[in-house]
């Protein structure tokens, strides 16, 4: 009997489909649909298929990646929650304390906050239409009015969608654990609280790109567009890694008379929190960051209103029209480069690829975004380990360490030089890598070292420049001119030292290839941040005590980064050469694939 069951599920209804059975089943007949629809799903598939998102033809893959990666910590933090609020068996504890409970909600109105405007700020240039959408959509029998419209609710569903996407597990699960009275209504305060902020944070961003268009103009707004970027990115990032700090003092922060505290977005959201929470009895502090949040929401969402149907005819024809720009030579840079010409930059190998770094690194969004993404994350580490908050009298106050400002060296040089091996590791168009293959073939040293010079001395002017400001604003015992000295020393050599280390196995022209599945792997990639990046900055602080008690160990320091370095040096080479001696079928068949060709 059981088997007479399985046999009957696992065979098909038809297991052969004859022609007979073919012509019963009758045509297939596709939906129809309206040309909007067509065009919205256009515009959709735009925003989650493009540049930023799709490497390799891994949209997909990347997109189901993403949602879970930025839906699983709201899910995480609520079952982190359970002990808290019921305990460990047998013991029940009482409920959590008021500020407790406000941490609490302030998590899931920060994280909502975060994530909309990096989502937001990742999909800068699909807010308004681009070169391709214009030139290819308005050919075709398409009323601009239908076209804007479909752009409009193309925007509004991708937004929605990943807003619901960040905060559904949140909204779920952590009313359900906190198991408080008034369940309906922690469920509609923390609905609004997170939606609110979200709608906020987007509204905000394509509100502020419409201002930038339409005072700016479609030339300089793009040129302001990757610092606006990138600075917006940092500061999305430093707001989420501040969170725990944030956490620690939130009671004091919300109850001092500081102007910044009160205009300090999240804040406002965790107020409105509060407000649909405890009604008219919560504390007056909430309810006026409340109103803020309420006055600014409406504010951003009329600006969107104002601003975008105007950026976006003003984007449009200017996009038809085309725009010239004359480039000045820049006197500075010309006298840099006359200087790297001459010391280092001596082979025209070496120069070619340093020059195709600088006018490549900025010009795609992928890019731009990784180094926002990396210099977010070593700003804000910096600041977490180099400045502390003083509540007292009702005002905060805010000071520096010692130790903090000796940290950020190292932080500052880790994080520059890993988010500009991550960029240029990174291929802008693999089609066009073919030609470095027929001109020179296999990448040689020469091809390589003018990356590492880019990387070392951009991470050296960084690192150097925090010197200068933990000099500036450090405590009398940064000021010595020994403790600047060491600094230094170790500033230029960590810049050296991880630059050798992180593209000691790179042995491809920046921006032609992409990572192989092994250098991808999750396992490889954590372990330099989550294990190196702690010992790097431990010992480099203990280096910097040692290097300052005399000019000995000064000395004896600089002497062992030298060594390491030709050490690093000699080994980058040796795999270098190895790699440019073999002449193997792949490379043949990358070259004549990317003409186009086939090998008969």
């Amino acid at each position: 009997m059981l088997k007479e069951m399985l046999r009957r599920i696992d065979e098909p209804e038809n297991a052969v489909l004859s022609l007979e059975v073919q012509a019963g089943m009758g045509p297939v007949i596709e939906p129809e649909r309206s040309q909007f629809e067509l065009l919205v799903r256009h515009l959709l598939d735009r925003f989650l298929n493009n540049d930023m998102v799709s490497v390799e033809g891994e949209a997909k893959k990347r997109l189901i990646q993403a949602a879970v990666v930025i839906a699983v910590p709201q899910l995480i933090f609520a079952l982190f929650l359970y002990p808290v609020y019921h305990g460990v068996p047998p013991i029940r504890p009482l409920k959590p304390p008021f500020w407790s409970q406000v941490n609490h909600h302030y998590f899931y109105v920060m994280y909502s906050f975060v994530v909309m405007g990096v989502v937001t700020v990742f999909e800068w240039e699909q807010l308004f239409p681009e070169l391709l959408d214009v030139f290819v959509l308005s050919t075709l029998p398409i009323a601009n009015r239908r076209l804007f419209w479909a752009r409009i609710s193309a925007l509004v569903m991708f937004l929605t969608m990943f807003l619901a996407v960040v905060n559904l597990l949140g909204a779920v699960f952590f009313p359900l654990v906190a198991d408080l009275p008034g369940l309906l209504r922690l469920v509609l305060a923390h609905v609004v609280a997170v939606g609110s902020a979200g709608v906020f944070v987007a509204a905000f961003f394509l509100g502020l790109q419409g201002v930038l268009i339409n005072v700016l103009g479609q030339r300089l707004s793009r040129a302001v567009s990757p610092f606006v970027q990138g600075l917006s990115m940092m500061l999305l990032l430093t707001v989420l890694i501040l969170c725990p700090m944030v956490m620690m003092f939130l009671q004091p922060l919300l109850e001092s008379a500081s102007v910044s505290v009160r205009y300090f977005p999240p804040f406002w959201f965790l107020g409105i929190y509060e407000r649909v929470l405890a009604g008219s009895s919560t504390l007056p502090v909430c309810t006026a960051l409340a109103r803020t949040g309420l006055f600014a929401t409406l504010l951003v969402v009329l600006l969107v209103v104002v601003t975008y149907p105007l950026a976006y005819r003003r984007r449009t024809r200017q996009l038809i029209e085309g725009s010239t720009a004359a480039r000045g030579v820049n006197w500075v840079s010309k006298s840099i480069d006359g200087v790297l010409h001459a010391v280092v930059l001596r082979i025209p190998q070496r120069r070619a690829v340093y020059h195709f770094i600088n006018q490549t690194l900025l010009r795609t969004q992928r890019h731009r975004v990784y180094l926002a993404m990396y210099g977010g994350v070593g700003l804000t580490l910096m600041i977490a380990s180099a400045i502390v908050i003083k509540p007292s009298h009702g005002y905060i106050g805010f000071g520096v360490t010692e130790y903090g400002l000796r940290a950020a060296i190292p932080m500052l040089a880790f994080w520059t030089v890993a988010g500009l091996r991550m960029a240029l590791a990174s291929p802008v168009d693999q089609r066009g890598g073919w030609i470095f293959g027929i001109i020179h073939g296999r990448p040689r040293l020469d091809h390589l070292v003018a990356a590492k010079v880019w990387v070392f001395l951009w991470g050296c002017a960084i690192t150097l420049a925090a010197v200068a400001g933990a000099h500036a604003i450090g405590p009398a015992a940064l000021r010595g001119w020994r403790v600047t000295l060491g600094q230094v020393v170790v500033a230029v050599g960590l810049s050296l030292l991880l630059t050798d280390a992180f593209f000691m196995k790179v042995k491809v022209v920046p921006f032609t290839k992409g990572q192989s599945s092994g250098e991808r792997n999750l396992a490889l990639v954590v372990v330099p941040y989550m294990v190196y990046f702690p010992l790097l900055v431990w010992k480099a602080v203990e280096l910097e005590g040692w290097i300052e008690a005399s000019g000995r160990h000064l000395l004896i320091a600089a002497g062992w980064i030298a060594a390491a370095h030709f050490a690093m040096r000699w080994r980058h080479r040796r795999i270098v050469n190895e790699q440019a001696g073999r002449v193997e079928l792949e490379d043949v068949e990358v070259v004549y694939q990317g003409l186009g060709l086939r090998i008969e």
